[in-house]
């Protein structure tokens, strides 16, 4: 087997390797990207963030007729046809999935079809027919995440929907029991919520979300409870079996044994770093409990090979995963011209989470649990919906937002949100975190009433005048 030289080999085609790969050739180096998967696209669009907003788009216009006495309308004998939600998800996911195939097939790079394993750190050889063999001088690992599965006693042998074959189920169940309250988890504890579902909730940590902060958490746990999910928090799941009517999942909960019964159960207790294939012992890579964790240039303990996205960690979120990968293409680039120009650090302080149930979860910058971890001082403000006018108009008043700053300077250090359209708000402190904007700063921008946007002035006002 011949072996082929490269200036930067990126092992995998999601986001993050795209993105990469496209870098490092406008940078000028050859570039390599390696992909073994059966349809390209990443898990991004194939079977993450894509697919599962667009289901959940249809569970929230279903969810919204299902309301329109509020709003003195009339929706009588509404339905929904789960058969033609999933050909509207294949649509999409098939458009975008081809945009990205003919990226990858047409990009300034060459793309090797086949499974990447390392032979030494040096060089990597790829499945396919024929095998092919690349030595390169920089690699990135962008392979992404799989399912994580948790040993439940009788899971297997009893069933289960996952993450991915929840997307391509047609089927919507009467009643399902969710094990995990993550945000993917409640994502699709709200989309079977929506459509009618009996959803059971049944989570082994003490909140929903664990790393939000406990306000934040509390509010989301509130507003799923009031449209009929129970919850059950600080568990240990002790087996699942079937039942009469379905399935029965048994847990320990405050001291005593109880079970729920239903017709599905939906797994979402995680996923973890897609690593498997690699061979990362070859290459001298050090990856204790299956994690890569790479410093902030995106460097594993190997100084020529990077990682990012969910293969890296430690914020399983798109465009983290891109930012990452860019910073890894341009250090991967500093590192084999020999540039004197120091190695570009990420900075986590602009990460952004945004949870897609109803009502939407989303936060960005650092939390009162990292400051309080970091023994930093701060100041916080929050503001509820059910007291600002536009979400009384729309019918929208579960949650509140909130801003975190520095005592004095009041400059913005974080922001929470939980309310309608969370996910678009909290995107104006991300631009105030960016520019280190103040509370001061803020209340002097123009906010249009009513919009959900003026709600941010509210604690703003407050930080200001403390």
């Amino acid at each position: 087997m011949s072996t082929e030289d490269f200036d930067f080999v990126v092992i995998g085609g999601g986001s993050g390797g795209y993105a990469a790969a496209s870098l490092g050739a406008q940078l000028g180096m050859k570039v390599a990207i390696v992909d073994g998967a059966e349809e390209l696209g990443g898990l991004c669009i194939l079977r993450g963030c894509m697919p599962s907003k667009t289901l959940i788009q249809s569970a929230n216009r279903y969810l919204s007729m299902r309301r329109a006495k509020e709003f003195g309308l009339r929706a009588e004998g509404i339905s929904f046809d789960g058969g033609e939600m999933i050909e509207r998800k294949k649509r999409l996911i098939a458009e975008f999935a081809d945009h990205r195939r003919k990226q990858l097939e047409y990009g300034p790079f060459e793309l090797v079809r086949g499974w990447g394993t390392f032979v030494d750190a040096q060089t990597l050889e790829v499945s396919g027919e024929p095998p092919r063999r690349l030595r390169a001088k920089s690699f990135l690992i962008a392979t992404g995440s799989a399912l994580k599965f948790v040993d439940v006693p009788g899971l297997k042998e009893t069933g289960f929907l996952d993450s991915d074959t929840v997307l391509e189920s047609a089927k919507i169940p009467k009643s399902v029991i969710m094990l995990g309250a993550g945000p993917i988890a409640l994502e699709f504890a709200h989309y079977y919520n929506a459509l009618g579902t009996e959803v059971t909730i049944v989570q082994r940590g003490n909140q929903v979300l664990r790393d939000m902060d406990g306000d934040v958490a509390m509010a989301a746990s509130d507003a799923l409870c009031a449209r009929g999910v129970k919850l059950f928090l600080g568990t240990s799941l002790k087996r699942v079996e079937k039942s009469a009517t379905g399935k029965r999942v048994v847990f320990q909960h405050e001291m005593a044994e109880r079970s729920v019964e239903a017709e599905e159960i939906v797994y979402g207790l995680g996923r973890e770093p897609n690593l498997g294939r690699l061979n990362l012992a070859a290459a001298g890579i050090h990856a204790p409990h299956g994690k890569l964790s790479p410093n902030c240039n995106q460097q594993t303990s190997v100084p020529h090979i990077f990682a990012a996205g969910d293969a890296a960690g430690p914020h399983e979120i798109v465009h983290i995963a891109i930012q990452q990968a860019e910073i890894a293409a341009r250090n991967a680039h500093r590192l084999i011209t020999g540039s004197s120009e120091a190695m570009e650090c990420i900075d986590y302080r602009l990460k952004l989470f945004v949870a897609f149930m109803e009502p939407q979860v989303a936060a960005i910058g650092f939390s009162e649990r990292e400051l309080m971890m970091a023994n930093a001082p701060y100041a916080v403000a929050r503001y509820p919906f059910a007291d600002h006018g536009k979400a009384m108009v729309i019918g929208e008043t579960d949650g509140f937002v909130k801003l975190i700053a520095t005592p004095g300077s009041c400059e913005i250090l974080g922001a929470a949100a939980v309310g309608p359209e969370a996910g678009e708000l909290i995107h104006e402190l991300s631009v105030a975190i960016y520019f280190r904007a103040s509370a001061h700063d803020l209340l002097k921008i123009p906010h249009y009433h009513p919009t959900l946007s003026e709600i941010w002035t509210y604690p703003a006002e407050e930080l200001a005048k403390a």
